[in-house]
């Protein structure tokens, strides 16, 4: 049965959209581009904003901006709160303290539709592996269409206002009432759009990260719905049905071919977005302006499941991302398959009462003065900002404990109960290791502190070399005659804290070309679509010739191999192969550059743990127990064929596993310091204090250093 005013075919496409992303986000999907139906959202609702908006102006001259805003505030705020509110609490009371807090803070940026705004500036990766997202980072697409919703009523009311004054300037020959406002609002939306999709181009390579989340870059995606709203009446209402069949047959098949072609690769929303836009374009285009019988592909999209689904499709977009974020995160891994299936039940049952019980009856209330329902705004963002500084407050507190650090006093034996080591680096892990067995509590200082964990980094000044063009930047004594040059990628970038000093007070100019993500280990790094990352190959090329140029007194490589590589044109990811290829990937690198150099050292990397600190130390109640952690085998391989690649070049190598771990395990806090600020990046801290072991190691302590 269809419903009066209703075009039931856009609910089977929210249908669609909504269940085809829950199945990407809970890892059921064939598809590696489900990411993609978001866009179909948003053309949808650029759509009938518009469409209804326009409908006004036939009616009413006007747009009443209190009761658009109104509307909106009655449809978005109630769901949208109570499930942010829920899922600050359910983070504080499922999550390490850590990801709890920054929940937290998200919350508080989405009552303010400002979540695309904060994880920009979080520098968040919406397809990032190694960090756990937020389970309330699906909030940004709502927010850049509230956005979108903000400005295009103002857009419409300043083209209604400039062409009543164009009428009032009419002074012969055209009826001033003829004057239709519809043409000066399509030329402004066609130049938005436009310059919002050249705008998208440019930054979806310049910038990918915050081109994801850009209102700017989505824009357009709005606006071709927005355009296709006004358009539509113009050339849909003659089609045939056979015509609208073929249209909308022909827009699903691109936006399931985008859900095919397009992966967490594509640099999106750039020219590949066309495909899911257009698409969803071609299917409103075939609904639109319809009288009688609907054509069969608008009958199919409109059956009764599709329309339920369709209808509470906001509510299950809210709760779907919450529930599988924190119920991965709370148990440290993936899901499994029975374990997916319970989650998804039970997104069910939160929709349907989140759609029965919270959507419903704030959007059929009609209240009088319709102004009224503006209040929502205000309460929800006091709601929300109570709720998560509470949340805060009480999070921050759980750190207040006066527990000791851990030093070798308290702990004089190594755990199997023979004497400390010489080494006072080495011994302070010892004893750390002894604590950790014996179940001590977390030191109450530690450094950093677990809620900055994440986001510690050491200092690369102004020689990040993640973006061209490339230039050398000095460090350490740079009026020193000395160079030191550190060749590596992000686990070379770890290590400055501790280079730094030791380049000062040993006399080098210091020279850190370190990019992360771009291993020096000659091997071509792969994307997953299999193609090659030119971008650091490129690096590698230039750094090398900067090291031929520079003819360092003391060059120190270091890396990992790349968790992807090309080979014989290849995509190869198991661990055997890429083994293989690195200790000849190593070895190639050590012979290209250690000619230009007067001393090569290759500093081995550190230990991999198989969790990551902030899960342990974050958690309520955790002990030192609780973070003795493995080192994963792979990556100790990949260092014990680097020394012996090393040592048959006569190539000074330094075992690094000492200052991290002993045959009991890997303490995730030595001393105060924590060690790892996640499973495998030292900390700026921790670095720091190794300072004068790594300078032993080197031959550059003070001693040595004046003797040379």
């Amino acid at each position: 049965m269809r419903r009066s005013g209703f075009r039931d075919d856009i609910q089977g496409m929210r249908a669609l959209a909504v269940l085809a992303i829950l199945l990407y986000h809970a890892g059921y999907s064939p598809y590696p581009g489900g990411f993609v139906t978001l866009d179909v959202f948003f053309v949808v609702s650029g759509f009938l904003i518009t469409f209804l908006l326009l409908r006004e102006i036939r009616r009413d001259a006007t747009i009443s901006l209190v009761g658009f805003y109104a509307r909106r505030a009655r449809r978005i705020l109630p769901a949208a709160t109570f499930v942010t509110l829920v899922t600050v609490a359910a983070s504080w009371h499922f999550l390490n303290v850590v990801d709890a807090r920054d929940a937290a803070y998200d919350g508080l940026w989405a009552a303010f539709f400002g979540a695309n705004v904060r994880f920009a500036m979080e520098d968040t990766d919406y397809f990032a592996q190694d960090v756990p997202p937020s389970p309330l980072q699906h909030y940004w697409s709502l927010a850049v269409e509230e956005q979108f919703y903000l400005v295009l009523p103002l857009v419409l009311v300043l083209c209604l206002m400039w062409v009543r004054r164009r009428r009032a300037g009419v002074r012969s020959g055209v009826r001033a009432a003829e004057r239709s406002p519809l043409p000066a609002i399509a030329a402004l939306l066609g130049v938005m759009t436009l310059a919002s999709f050249a705008w998208s181009l440019h930054a979806s390579s310049a910038s990918p990260d915050t081109a994801y989340f850009s209102t700017f870059t989505r824009a357009w995606e709005f606006g071709v719905g927005a355009l296709l709203a006004m358009a539509a009446p113009f050339f849909a209402g003659g089609l045939p049905a056979w015509a609208r069949n073929a249209l909308a047959g022909a827009g699903l098949a691109a936006i399931v071919a985008a859900c095919f072609l397009i992966t967490e690769e594509t640099p999106f929303p750039g020219w590949a977005a066309l495909l899911p836009v257009l698409g969803t374009g071609a299917v409103m285009v075939a609904g639109a302006e319809h009288r009688g019988t609907p054509p069969l592909a608008q009958r199919l999209l409109g059956m009764r499941p599709l329309r339920a689904v369709g209808d509470a499709s906001y509510s299950l977009y809210l709760w779907h991302w919450p529930v599988l974020a924190i119920a991965s995160q709370h148990l440290g891994r993936d899901l499994t398959g029975r374990e997916t299936l319970v989650a998804v039940a039970f997104i069910a049952v939160l929709t349907w009462a989140s759609y029965r019980w919270i959507e419903t009856p704030f959007r059929t209330l009609s209240p009088t003065p319709l102004s009224r329902a503006l209040t929502l705004y205000p309460a929800s963002v006091a709601v929300v900002l109570v709720g998560c500084l509470a949340s805060v407050s009480v999070l921050d507190r759980s750190f207040d404990d006066d527990a000791p650090a851990i030093s070798v006093s308290t702990y004089s034996t190594a755990p199997s109960g023979e004497e400390l080591s010489d080494d006072s680096a080495v011994a302070l892990v010892q004893a750390s290791v002894a604590a950790a067995l014996d179940e001590a509590p977390v030191p109450g200082s530690l450094e950093p502190p677990v809620l900055e964990l994440r986001k510690d980094r050491a200092d690369v000044g102004e020689c990040d070399y993640r973006e061209e063009p490339w230039t050398l930047c000095v460090r350490g004594d740079a009026d020193a005659e000395r160079t030191l040059v550190l060749l590596g990628n992000s686990h070379g970038r770890h290590w400055i804290p501790a280079l730094d000093p030791i380049a000062q007070d040993a006399g080098y100019r210091a020279y850190y070309l370190v990019r992360p993500g771009c291993s020096p280990v000659r091997v071509a790094h792969g994307t997953l679509d299999g193609e090659e990352v030119t971008d650091c190959t490129r690096f590698n090329e230039w750094a090398t010739e900067q090291v031929a140029e520079l003819a360092p007194d003391l060059l120190i490589v270091t890396g990992t191999p790349p968790a992807r590589a090309i080979i014989d044109g290849e995509l190869v990811r198991d661990e055997d192969t890429l083994r293989e290829a690195t200790r000849t990937g190593f070895a190639d690198l050590l012979d290209e550059v250690s000619p230009h150099a007067g001393r090569t050292v290759l500093l081995g990397d550190t230990p991999k743990r198989t969790d990551s600190p902030v899960d342990c130390l974050g958690r309520t109640g955790a002990h030192l127990g609780d973070c003795l952690g493995e080192p994963l085998e792979h990556p100790r391989l990949v260092a014990l064929d680097s020394r012996r690649t090393a040592r048959a070049r006569d190539i000074d190598f330094i075992d690094t596993h000492r200052w991290f771990c002993t045959d009991e395990g890997c303490p995730a806090v030595v001393g105060s310091h924590v060690v790892m600020r996640d499973p495998e990046h030292v900390t700026t801290v921790y670095a720091a204090q190794l300072a004068d072991a790594l300078a032993d190691a080197l031959e550059l302590s003070p001693a040595s250093a004046n003797g040379r």
